[in-house]
């Protein structure tokens, strides 16, 4: 089975991460690459690189203006005398139609909606193969393979058209939906990470021709706060196209397979003939944020599941934080 993976992906390493006022390590580190791509050859997955679809399938998602930013802000940050090493916003628009400054200071707090993305000199380079990864596993699909696993890291769920977030700079699932559409498929994309896919909901909540379904930790008390409430079901030609599962948080393996049900439920009413699912493997509750409480058996019953629906299956890595169940989970999920 196939994987695919750029290992200019480990060039990103942030170092700050602010939660609760206290900055600490990210949690995003480059090791999680290394612990997921052994996890995946254990299950029997065997890494290629991806291919340089350039930037069209990109910017297909993502406003051009936002990825002049991403390309250029690091230099720009530089030029500021005595700024830290890492593009870290210190203040915010209040809304999306306040004025676009020309500052590089203004530009981060507009493209950046917190700081969990810090921006160094590789991070542009990281995001861009973490695309063409997830990019490359589309056409793979859209070519005939059943089931490939996209290892993209930084991940992008929080991503949106034109706003970092939550350790996520470029939607990696949503470019792939967005690439499989293209090639004249229905795709749905089903996230099961414990966070709420705040940007791949943005991106597609006023278009009818993606669907997007997403379980998580409820929003009201949990990351990413403003978004993933079980209202919020799409607008305009959209509506009815987004679906919100949000699950109390300490959510078991049964509970969340429940949920699952009417996920795949929704995916089979909308026609999808393939499906992207944003894989995090941090509804564990080994993992660091304590959001859920899947097991490793869990993992291996989420993949089975999916992999009755006996559509074409292209897994992009999102969340799943470095404890010493993270391999072992990816491994069950996959084997699954």
């Amino acid at each position: 089975m196939k994987a695919i993976l750029d290992t200019r992906q480990t060039r990103h390493d942030p170092q700050n991460f602010m939660a609760n006022g206290v900055v600490s390590r990210s949690p995003e580190q480059p090791a999680r690459i290394d612990v997921l791509r052994a996890a995946a050859e254990a299950a029997g997955y065997r890494f290629e690189a991806p291919s340089d679809a350039g930037m069209g399938p990109i910017a297909a998602v993502h406003s051009a203006e936002y990825l002049t930013f991403l390309r250029t802000i690091y230099p720009r940050w530089q030029r500021i005398e005595g700024a830290a090493p890492e593009v870290i916003p210190n203040i915010h628009p209040a809304s999306r139609t306040d004025s676009y400054p020309k500052s590089a200071i203004g530009q981060a707090g507009w493209h950046q909606g917190d700081t969990a993305c810090p921006i160094a000199e590789h991070t542009w380079e990281s995001a861009y193969w973490s695309a063409q990864t997830a990019i490359t596993g589309a056409d793979l699909v859209a070519a005939g393979e059943t089931g490939v696993y996209a290892l993209c890291r930084p991940p992008g769920h929080h991503a949106f058209a034109d706003l970092a977030g939550g350790f996520c700079f470029l939607n990696n699932s949503a470019i792939a939906a967005e690439r499989l559409r293209a090639e004249g498929l229905r795709p749905a994309i089903l996230d099961i990470d414990v966070h709420h896919g705040n940007g791949t909901q943005g991106i597609f909540y006023r278009r009818g021709d993606v669907l997007t379904v997403s379980i998580h930790a409820d929003p009201a008390r949990f990351y990413p706060f403003f978004w993933g409430h079980a209202h919020e079901r799409g607008e305009e030609a959209g509506l009815g196209a987004n679906l919100n599962l949000p699950l109390p948080r300490g959510t078991d393996d049964d509970s969340f397979l429940k949920a699952m049900e009417t996920a795949l439920a929704a995916v089979e009413s909308f026609g999808t003939d393939c499906l992207v699912v944003a894989l995090g493997l941090d509804a564990s509750i080994d993992d660091p944020f304590k959001g859920f409480a899947v097991t490793q058996d869990g993992f291996h019953r989420i993949g089975q599941r999916l992999k009755a629906t006996g559509l074409p299956l292209l897994f992009v890595q999102e969340g799943g934080y470095l404890s010493d169940a993270l391999g072992p989970n990816l491994t069950a999920f996959l084997r699954g």
